[in-house]
């Protein structure tokens, strides 16, 4: 089988947001532009390491945009592409199933019998 017939759209679509931080990320974008350091506030579990990371594989990805304004001391701002806000549907759509899941997977324990 050639590379051409392994081709999955949704495994393209996937590794986009693949990591643990990017869809956190991505939700705290939508709609607004933040610094780093305010990114940071609202993901407190996340290191500065794996922030940075993923804020440059999403920049590289097309989906955010990274403007640093030229003072002293720097102020670097992030916020989503107008490429990226192509976006915000499919992670809505996959919230409200993932919502939906794990209500549906409550019900289904909450059926079971103790043992």
């Amino acid at each position: 089988m050639d590379e051409e017939n392994r081709f999955c759209p949704v495994e393209a679509a996937l590794a986009v947001i693949d990591g643990k931080w990017k869809p956190y990320i991505f939700r705290n974008l939508s709609g607004r532009t933040m610094r780093f350091g305010e990114l940071q506030r609202d993901l407190p579990y996340v290191t500065r390491k794996i922030l940075t990371q993923h804020l440059r594989e999403l920049e590289n990805d097309g989906i955010v945009v990274r403007t640093v304004f030229p003072q002293v001391p720097p102020k670097v701002e992030y916020s989503l592409s107008d490429y990226g806000k192509t976006f915000i549907p499919i992670m809505s759509s996959l919230s409200g199933w993932g919502q939906a899941h794990v209500e549906r997977d409550n019900h289904d324990r909450a059926k079971q019998p103790d043992g």
